[in-house]
């Protein structure tokens, strides 16, 4: 059966399906609510990947040393490791924070009138990294030497679990778009065979009078391949309508932070109503054969 047949109009063979009823319009909802539910399942999915990796990138080519000594060496300690830093390969830049930056790094789990000055809060130095990159474990070894009470922190720990969960929400993303398809291809096969059932007077008669089996079972897969994607193609605009509709990220306040699409990944949904109409084709190709075969 060439799907591209499917295409070309036949009074006659599409007769055969009844052009209305239960099995219309739940074939065309099904594939339009699914479709709609896989364009944000695709935004989501991206959103997530491309936050993720924002974050990673942003700790990539960054470092903490964090300094704990007594308030008569800190200040001492502090210009040693500056010192260090500078004369290590491969750092582009080193400070230490101020105390209203450290304020500002706490406020969020401690609020804003958090007594800094009062606590006995290490001394963070932020360090950058240039292209070339440093090697840790000869400057834990120097800091060792020269400040005890220096830790170094490259941020590994916090890379890792970030590109993890990028790699892991992309994943995610196809599996729900396969469910999203097994679920649509479900609801057209019991569509198609209860259309099937319903003409089985029609299907015999026809039979009588000489039709062969690819020919019934080219009707009805035509009438609910187009089904399918005229109801995958309005759920998608749907969604797609949704997605842009969605605030931007200044308004969002941070919420819901870069979801939707971007740049080409706008034509990614568009991808949906064709695999739609290709599984409502082999969905309905196998359970027209099949119905076909029980009523002989």
């Amino acid at each position: 059966m060439n799907p591209l047949a499917l295409l070309r109009d036949d009074p006659q063979s599409a007769s055969v399906v009844p052009p209305s009823g239960h099995t219309a319009w739940l074939t065309s909802f099904t594939a339009a609510a699914m479709a709609f539910l896989a364009v944000f399942a695709l935004a989501l999915s991206l959103a997530a990947g491309r936050l993720a990796e924002r974050w990673s990138d942003a700790l990539e080519r960054t470092a903490t040393v964090r300094l704990s000594a007594p308030d008569d060496q800190i200040d001492l300690q502090t210009k040693a490791i500056l010192d260090i830093l500078a004369t290590t390969p491969g750092i582009a830049s080193a400070r230490a924070m101020t105390d209203d930056e450290q304020r500002a790094l706490l406020a969020p789990w401690f609020g804003p009138d958090l007594p800094v000055d009062s606590l006995p809060l290490p001394r963070l130095i932020e360090v950058t990294e240039d292209a070339t990159g440093y090697d840790a474990e000869g400057l834990r070894q120097r800091l060792a030497a020269e400040a005890p009470g220096a830790v170094l922190d490259d941020h590994t720990r916090w890379r890792r679990p970030l590109a993890v969960a990028a790699s892991r929400l992309r994943l995610l993303g196809l599996m729900s778009i396969l469910l999203i398809t097994t679920a649509t291809a479900a609801m057209i096969t019991l569509a198609a065979s209860s259309a099937l059932a319903a003409n089985a007077q029609v299907i015999k008669t026809l039979r009588l009078v000489g039709a062969r089996d690819t020919y019934i079972a080219r009707a009805f897969v035509r009438r609910f391949t187009i089904r399918a994607l005229a109801g995958a193609a309005i759920g998608t605009a749907l969604g797609m309508i949704g997605i842009a509709l969605l605030p931007s990220t200044d308004t969002a306040g941070g919420f819901l932070t870069g979801l939707g699409f971007q740049g080409a990944g706008w034509l990614l949904p568009l991808l949906l109503p064709p695999l739609t109409a290709v599984v409502a084709f082999l969905a309905t190709r196998a359970s027209a054969f099949r119905k076909l075969r029980e009523l002989t």
